[in-house]
């Protein structure tokens, strides 16, 4: 039977810049930092207190159509996470916090182009 996903490759050109972006701007924890026998070194990250993980993983980047994310990184507060971000150098598109019917989302690329977004839930703390 099935049991869990432990962890999803992401995407990138560069593990090292990557790394630096969702660990230094972003805000998770780098986990596993080791050699393969061949090839690229296996690197994962994770939001801290989460097991799941996602694997920085050397090739071709994701190219989202606009408006669908790849990524979605649930918050407890999109408007102070969006602000803190932002702060940091994260472009939004758009440059702004989108409301729905379930709740807020605001999305934005990283380095290498992929779709990510911020979301919270309705009933999450809200301004």
């Amino acid at each position: 039977m099935l049991k869990k996903i432990p962890y999803v490759a992401l995407l990138v050109s560069d593990q090292d810049k990557a790394l630096d972006f969702y660990t230094n701007v972003i805000g998770f924890e780098k986990r596993i930092d080791a050699p393969t026998p061949v090839g690229p070194r296996f690197l994962t990250i994770g939001v801290p207190g989460q097991d799941f993980e996602l694997v920085l993983w050397p090739g071709s980047p994701a190219r989202a159509e606009l408006g669908s994310a790849v990524y979605t990184i649930e918050v407890d507060d999109c408007r102070s996470t969006f602000e803190t971000l932002a702060s940091r150098g994260v472009k939004f598109e758009p440059a702004q916090v989108l409301e729905f019917p379930w709740g807020y989302a605001a999305r934005f690329k990283d380095p290498d182009g992929n779709l990510l977004q911020l979301r919270q839930g309705r009933g999450a703390a809200q301004h």
